[in-house]
């Protein structure tokens, strides 16, 4: 399986994975159990995904029946907005460490560069974006060096391998490389053909930032959210279509390649046994320098994922 070698740690980060998010509790465990039967090593979770210990669940059953061993596989979670304050890095992370049922992280990601009030996970977890009325955001007064610092410390605690950020721009990742002494190995961002992202990631090739390329369907991800802005399809559109007739994948698999070719690593997902064995089958190809070219063309900087059609005050990506 291809991967990404990680600047710090050389540690090799396969480059197709498998996302947790909107996999449900009932079946999480399952799930994640036949993504390794079926090849998968890299699994992308999330404290604010609610699915730790299902997916904790999955992995063990496919360790304890040697199916694949620990150094193998390549975990990533994530800490959540209300937990970004020095007394609570640390703590969050053991939980979730025991949730999964693993002694280490190989990646833990700073989910948004936002920073709530604190709810404490016995009260409700996982927490969310709003108080206990649903409807109300509050945010915390917790400066990004001070949640910087805690994380790695978390590196020197061996509670993870890697760390680094998730939903950050440029001004946010540059006030990060002033002050850290453990950089960000992975930035994790919102690109697909409708959201290109050229600066972004010259910017982080140009730092050494490995870069992780979520909703790579792009409105497909966010229809039964009602999120998805009502644009085409990408599935259906006829740059993917074509491309696809071309090298007899599926759009699914052209539109993953397309981001892999670009120098990136995805974490799609799928319910579907058929489709979980062909999103990894989305490194035997090449897509044509032309065939690139057009959908990259697709380009009209449409952000499905932005905090600031909850609160104005979370316009991280302004």
């Amino acid at each position: 399986m291809a991967s990404i070698v990680l600047k710090r740690t050389n540690q090799k980060m396969p480059v197709v994975g498998f996302g947790l998010w909107k996999v449900t509790k009932s079946t999480c465990a399952d799930t994640v159990y036949a993504a390794i039967k079926s090849g998968y090593r890299l699994f992308d979770g999330a404290g604010d995904y609610g699915n730790e210990k299902e997916a904790g669940e999955g992995v063990r059953r496919a360790l304890s029946e040697g199916i694949v061993k620990r150094e193998e596989l390549f975990i990533t979670s994530k800490l959540w907005n209300t937990f970004h304050a020095k007394e609570h890095v640390n703590k969050i992370a053991k939980k979730q460490l025991d949730l999964w049922g693993l002694d280490h992280f190989d990646l833990f990601l700073i989910h948004f560069p936002i920073a709530l009030q604190y709810v404490d996970p016995s009260h409700r977890y996982p927490p969310e974006w709003w108080g206990d009325d649903g409807k109300t955001v509050t945010l915390a007064n917790v400066p990004m060096q001070e949640t910087w610092t805690c994380m790695e410390e978390l590196v020197d605690q061996g509670v993870a391998k890697n760390i680094g950020i998730s939903n950050c721009s440029g001004s946010i990742i540059c006030d990060i490389f002033r002050y850290a002494r453990i950089e960000p190995q992975v930035l994790q961002v919102e690109i697909h053909p409708y959201l290109t992202q050229e600066p972004l990631l010259k910017f982080a090739k140009t730092l050494g930032i490995a870069v992780t390329a979520y909703s790579s369907f792009g409105p497909q991800s966010y229809l039964e959210l009602g999120m998805d802005k009502g644009v085409t399809a990408l599935f259906e559109h006829d740059a993917i279509t074509s491309a696809a007739s071309k090298v007899g994948k599926t759009t699914a698999q052209v539109l993953l390649r397309w981001a892999i070719q670009r120098g990136m690593a995805v974490i799609p997902k799928s319910n579907s046994p058929d489709r979980l064995v062909q999103n990894l089958q989305s490194e035997d190809f090449e897509l044509s320098e032309d065939d690139m070219k057009a959908i990259s063309a697709l380009n009209i900087n449409l952000r499905l994922n932005d905090p600031a059609e909850i609160d104005p005050r979370m316009a991280i990506f302004a």
